[in-house]
């Protein structure tokens, strides 16, 4: 199988997606039929070429960057080019959105299967979406098939909703076995814990930024007798601090900003329950949830209509509370930091779905099915 992945960037450029697509693209070259290339744009306006863990990656010029769309001229004739290599990709698979690679895809047209992992609904940039939603449409009817990384998304998103025929849910995999299998880690962990001297840690992850709902967390701290640790950069964070300040827990919320892999996980291991509170649908899973769940540490999550409950399934691996609700977010935290056997509970069951559900090899093997289906329909579609 031969697999040409379209995005705006490739490992090491930090991102969500573009983690994402590296673990995935590292997944499929373990297995021996499976060629995996990245097109991708450079961060510098040069060609470059590199082969990294097995993927070959071929990086674009980019001659420029608007609204974090990076611009490569090149992009439709190098697609084009793509399709035509000998031997051929058997399926290009786009990583949405990206809105430069998807003009580029219906400039070029290329007969190749069409694979879209829809990673997320546009949600606060409206203006620029309703210039934009024509040519999104079009993307989206011209792909033979769409990933979803939730059932959640392929129900409540009206773009994948009006598409549910050819949407296709696939787990996203991650390194859970790094975080639960991580001796440094869990020593490390130990240290941390008895520096809050025996107090219950809430632990929260991510940028500091309005869809995360960061400040109904803090809000939600005041009445509960535990200390928090925020994990995470963004615009947001003196706005937050005020708000601990202004609410006299100043002392009981500690900022950090991010943190190595090994310091990251002992963090999870050490917390009692972690949050995620995030208010949008810009959340469109929180893998975080399952760094935590990976550590055996349940979690308190919003009821979005995205993936976000989805990773963190109510009553099995943590709680769920309405979107935005200081007073159902600080019940939520005070039920399972007392309830130390409800804790426990919880954390075991989302620890095993962690391991058993959301590791690379099994995201792998499930992103080769939708390429087989899609070749298949693709060749159904065009009597090719």
């Amino acid at each position: 199988m031969r697999v040409t992945m379209v995005n705006k960037y490739y490992a090491p450029h930090l991102g969500g997606v573009e983690s994402h697509l590296h673990d995935l693209a590292e997944g499929l070259v373990k297995y021996e039929d499976a060629q995996v290339r990245a097109l991708v744009c450079n961060a510098v306006n040069e060609r470059a070429e590199e082969t990294m863990g097995g993927v070959e990656v071929v990086r674009l010029p980019r001659a420029a960057e608007l609204s974090s769309t990076p611009i490569s001229w090149g992009f439709a004739r190098e697609l084009a080019k793509e399709a035509r290599r000998d031997p051929a990709p058997d399926v290009f698979h786009f990583h949405f959105p990206y809105p430069w690679g998807e003009i580029a895809w219906l400039t070029a047209r290329p007969d190749v299967p069409c694979v879209v992992s829809y990673h997320s609904d546009i949600v606060r940039q409206k203006a620029a979406f309703a210039a934009y939603r024509p040519l999104m449409e079009r993307f989206l009817d011209a792909a033979d098939l769409i990933i979803a990384g939730s059932p959640n998304m392929i129900e409540h998103s009206p773009y994948l909703a009006a598409r549910k025929d050819k949407c296709r849910h696939v787990d996203y995999g991650l390194h859970v076995d790094r975080t639960a299998h991580n001796p440094a880690a869990i020593s490390r962990a130990v240290e941390l814990r008895a520096a809050h001297r025996g107090r219950k840690i809430v632990l929260f992850v991510g940028r500091l930024v309005y869809y995360k709902g960061a400040d109904v967390l803090v809000k939600a701290m005041e009445s509960i007798d535990a200390d928090l640790v925020m994990v995470g950069r963004g615009p947001l964070e003196s706005e937050l601090r005020e708000v601990a300040t202004a609410r006299g827990i100043e002392s009981r919320v500690t900022f950090l900003h991010p943190l190595d892999d090994t310091e990251l996980a002992a963090w999870y291991h050490a917390a009692d329950v972690f949050c995620l509170p995030s208010v949008a649908r810009s959340e469109a899973f929180g893998l975080v949830q399952i760094e935590a769940h990976s550590a055996g540490t349940p979690v308190v999550s919003t009821e979005l209509t995205t993936g976000v409950p989805y990773a963190n399934l109510d009553g099995v691996t943590g709680l769920t509370v309405p979107v935005g609700n200081v007073d159902a977010l600080s019940g939520a935290l005070r039920r399972l930091l007392s309830d130390d056997e409800l804790r426990a509970r919880l954390g075991a069951q989302a620890q095993e779905r962690a391991l058993r559900d959301f590791t690379i090899p099994r995201m792998a093997a499930s992103a080769l099915a939708v390429y087989q289906e899609a070749i298949e329909r693709h060749s159904a579609r065009t009597g090719a």
